[in-house]
């Protein structure tokens, strides 16, 4: 047991009540040893380059403690709360197109496809929406869900916290496959994020330090490619899941695990190209040259595509708790826990520019979209900036 605390007590701060353990007190011990070395870093001043100016903002409601993601879909962006509201906004212009109440309370963001948009609350009922926000169904899958739904090609495909994925008719909500991985004996108990791919395929991790592709169509598993290996006497130290959204450029796909390691393999075999030790839980982002990731004390760190040579270091960040990034032009994009935005060169790692979201914690992705950047903070304001 011994082994074990001192182990919790190096895990991130954001990570201490997430952890599917089974004995409180030791979650206890370690958050608390956390609150008192995890100082965030004095923000560097810089003279910002460029400018993100404001477009449009509006407020859907909290999503803390849960971490939620808008989605993008045709000319409009989905939203949603924690206590349950679920929104369509026009991209362009910020007005909400519609705007319900889903009867409880939601654990995870919605997902949707433009034409139908699902949410999911936190007793693992999908609520469905055609795009007038009139209700078509709802129904349970059976235990907890923190991955954010994809919609694609006529299906929902929905991924429980007790390793199911779960493929719905988008229509009706009738089940037309299920795929369902063996139970790990200790993992992180956050949300797994699911990348869709042509709305043909899904690559997302799993526990233990793998990867894998998934058929959107039947559920059925394409290739699977451990990225790393569990290391450690304790089950504490073998955490080694891969629950960030892996990142994809070109024919290139990247991913990293917690206490373990960041690579790319090719997306068509999954064949893994180089690895290198490393641990994240907000996962990567790609240019065509770099993969970029920040691990858990908010070092920010550029690696070279082609063989995992590392580039850059950033470490001006640290412990401000960044959260998944965006490569976009020549800037690499991350929110923190103070709600601040920060711009990076992705030649050099150099900070270019920041701004002030909110005061919230900013763990989404931003989105790049119709020449905006599109941002959502657990507070709640999303906000659509035109980069100048």
């Amino acid at each position: 047991m011994t082994t074990g605390i001192k182990a919790m007590k190096r895990l991130p701060k954001i990570l201490c009540s997430t952890l599917l353990i089974g004995t409180a007190a030791l979650a206890l011990v370690a958050c608390s040893g956390n609150s008192r070395v995890r100082q965030p870093a004095a923000l560097v001043p810089v003279s910002n380059q460029f400018d993100l100016q404001p477009v449009w903002s509006t407020s859907i409601g909290s999503s803390e403690p849960y971490n939620f993601h808008p989605v993008v879909a045709g000319d409009a962006v989905y939203v949603a709360s924690h206590s349950g509201n679920l929104a369509k906004i026009n991209l362009q212009s910020g007005a909400k197109a519609w705007e319900v109440s889903v009867p409880e309370n939601l654990a995870v963001g919605p997902g949707s496809d433009g034409r139908t948009t699902v949410a999911v609350t936190t007793k693992g009922l999908v609520y469905a929406y055609d795009d007038t926000g009139k209700p078509l169904w709802n129904v349970g899958v059976g235990s907890e869900v923190l991955s954010e739904p994809v919609v694609a090609s006529g299906i929902v495909v929905i991924r429980t916290l007790d390793n199911r994925f779960v493929g719905l008719d988008a229509q009706t909500g009738a089940r037309k496959w299920i795929y369902q991985r063996q139970q790990s004996a200790l993992s992180l108990r956050v949300g797994y994020g699911m990348l869709p791919i042509n709305n043909e395929v899904i690559v997302t991790g799993f526990a233990g330090g793998r990867f894998g592709m998934i058929a959107i169509a039947n559920g059925g598993l394409i290739w699977e490619t451990p990225v790393s290996f569990p290391k450690g006497f304790s089950e504490i130290e073998r955490l080694n899941d891969v629950s960030a959204r892996p990142s994809m450029e070109g024919d290139t796909l990247c991913a990293v695990s917690y206490q373990g390691r960041i690579g790319c393999a090719q997306a068509r075999t999954g064949n893994l190209l180089w690895f290198k030790d490393y641990s994240s839980y907000t996962g990567t982002a790609q240019s065509p040259e770099l993969v970029f990731s920040a691990n858990e004390k908010s070092y920010v760190t550029a690696f070279a595509t082609k063989d995992g040579t590392q580039v850059w270091e950033n470490v001006q960040m640290t412990f401000r708790d960044v959260g998944e990034p965006l490569a976009i032009g020549k800037v690499l994009l991350m929110g923190d826990a103070q709600g601040y935005v920060h711009a990076l060169s992705q030649a050099d790692g150099k900070m270019l520019a920041r701004i002030r979201h909110d005061s919230s914690p900013i763990t989404a992705a931003p989105i790049a979209v119709g020449g905006l950047i599109l941002i959502q903070s657990q507070g709640g304001k999303i906000a659509a900036y035109s980069p100048k």
